[in-house]
């Protein structure tokens, strides 16, 4: 039997999921506290990790599968979501890091949420929230 402490129950409750085509899992945190535990604590090492370069916003996780490696368009619809979580939603197209969990890390002493990472590389995308990186979406 596993047990979880109570904590990250809650904290699972306060995550976002979404679903992307062929079964991938995105996770998307909405407070520093949630990035620091979905980034360092919840997700797995060879999850993939995605944040907008250069601004504010939610730590977003694209769950690794056994039995697949993601295309590029999943971790493009990845990385949008990423853009569509943070302070630059409505800039247009973005810069997003890509890397795996297991090279993300928290530098001693720092802020909550803070985290430093190994191995980037950049996707340019448009906030989305899992669309096709082709297709555009209404807005109000």
């Amino acid at each position: 039997m596993t047990r979880r402490r109570s904590g990250e129950r809650e904290l699972k409750a306060r995550l976002l999921e979404y679903q992307l085509p062929d079964g991938w899992r995105v996770l998307v945190d909405r407070t520093d506290a949630d990035n620091e535990a979905l980034s360092l604590r919840i997700a797995d090492p060879e999850d993939w990790w995605f944040h907008v370069r250069g601004m504010p916003g939610s730590h977003v996780v694209l769950k690794a599968r056994e039995d697949a490696e993601p295309t590029r368009e999943v971790l493009k619809r990845a990385a949008g979501i990423a853009a569509y979580h943070s302070k630059a939603r409505e800039g247009g197209t973005m810069a997003a890091s890509c890397t795996r969990i297991r090279d993300v890390s928290k530098p001693r002493g720092s802020p909550l949420g803070t985290v430093q990472i190994r191995r980037e590389t950049v996707v340019r995308v448009r906030p989305s929230l899992g669309e096709s990186p082709g297709t555009s979406r209404e807005r109000k």
